[in-house]
């Protein structure tokens, strides 16, 4: 037994070098699959460069292409639309404006385009036609382009609502209700928008006060005319003014009386009116009478007589109150013209007309309220230089009158 066990014993196991010997061909061929690993590792490596190189490439020419299409309009745009530049908006501003309206992709497209451009830095504030959808640049010099420029309105002083001829040369003046008509007038698309000169005066008769903004010091004499559109005369002050041409004719209405109440209201018309015991629309009626009646160096006198006749409870008898509802601009008046009674002619009727007959400017309200004193009743203008003599005394009136015929000025006595 026992030694059966030992011839079947595990003999041990040889152990050192001679294990891992291997032969020249072995040393060989393992050599060169460690070269074709690295081989086939550095292929991978500059495989993958090479598509994320590609990867990168594509994506940015993509990006690019999809960027500058979407930073920018190409082509000559859809259709004409009207945009508001606000006072003081800046470049930016104005190209927020556009990116709303349709009219260029991009703020930065805008802004980049004008950059350099003097006329954008220095745009004023207003309404321009422009198109949606367009190049920057092309909106750039559309704005620039002072046709395209709309809603511009500029009411001389003394102008009156409506137009009115002269009866000497036959010149048509036009009034206000033509000058905001023309202003609003805009070509979109080849068609030509104007508001009306008959709509503006519709709006006057029929609008209620509160909707065409009449201020609460001039309520009750609108009111009172009722449905004649002169009872808005004079709450529309002359100036420079943008107006919305596709406004209606009522909130154009509204926005120029409401900005003219606060021009009136800024040159101290209602603090002035108390301490002169009056109501602010009488010295803007005044005012007018002034502004119609004398030239520029004699207003704060033509008011001073206005007040003492008004004093003294004598008719004004003021010739342009007589033309003022005939539409017309004439120094002398008919027996006729005198004799209608009108709710303007201060020959049938003590005390002023009913409205305002014109719009005033600022030197003849600032006469109304700072008339000079003096004790004149009457004054007539004696030659074609302006010249105009006051008196209280009516003989030396009727005297002046005379001069006055023997220089040509006046046809007929006042």
């Amino acid at each position: 037994m026992a030694d059966g066990g030992r011839r079947h014993r595990a003999q041990p196991v040889a152990v050192g070098r001679n294990r891992h010997r291997r032969t020249r061909a072995d040393r060989i061929r393992a050599e060169r699959g460690r070269r074709r690993r690295r081989v086939a590792g550095g292929f991978v490596v500059g495989l993958l460069v090479v598509v994320v190189v590609a990867a990168v490439v594509f994506g940015a020419k993509l990006w690019h292409t999809m960027w500058v299409s979407d930073n920018d309009y190409t082509g000559n745009g859809k259709q004409d639309i009207v945009i508001q530049i606000q006072p003081g908006d800046s470049t930016t501003a104005v190209g927020e404006t556009l990116r709303k309206r349709g009219v260029v992709a991009t703020v930065r497209a805008f802004v980049d385009a004008a950059h350099g451009n003097a006329a954008i830095s220095s745009i004023q504030p207003g309404f321009y036609r422009v198109r949606t959808e367009i190049p920057a640049a092309t909106a750039v010099a559309w704005l620039a382009d002072p046709q395209n420029r709309v809603g511009r309105l500029v009411i001389p002083e003394g102008r009156q609502l409506d137009d009115t001829t002269d009866m000497k040369t036959n010149v048509v003046n036009p009034g206000i209700f033509s000058l905001i008509s023309r202003a609003t007038c805009v070509d979109l698309d080849g068609h030509q928008r104007c508001v009306p000169v008959a709509d503006l005066r519709s709006a006057a008769t029929t609008s209620t006060p509160a909707m065409l903004s009449v201020p609460p010091w001039a309520v009750e004499p609108v009111v009172e005319l009722r449905d004649d559109h002169r009872r808005i005369e004079g709450l529309i002050a002359p100036g420079t003014f943008n107006i919305d041409p596709s406004g209606s004719a009522e909130s154009i209405l509204a926005k120029l009386i409401s900005a003219g109440a606060m021009k009136y209201v800024k040159n101290g018309l209602i603090d002035t009116a108390a301490s002169m015991s009056l109501s602010p629309y009488d010295i803007l009626v005044v005012a007018s009478l002034v502004q119609q009646e004398a030239h520029a160096q004699d207003f704060p006198k033509v008011a001073q007589v206005i007040y003492n006749r008004l004093h003294e409870h004598r008719t004004l008898e003021f010739d342009s109150t007589v033309n003022y509802p005939l539409d017309r601009r004439e120094v002398a008046t008919s027996d006729a013209d005198r004799g209608q009674r009108t709710p303007w002619n201060t020959y049938m009727s003590e005390g002023l007309p009913a409205t305002a007959i014109c719009s005033p400017g600022v030197d003849a309200l600032h006469a109304a309220e700072h008339p000079e004193p003096g004790d004149w009743l009457y004054f007539v203008t004696i030659d074609s230089s302006g010249t105009t003599l006051f008196t209280r005394d009516y003989q030396q009136h009727l005297a002046n009158i005379e001069l006055a015929k023997n220089n040509g000025v006046l046809d007929s006595a006042r």
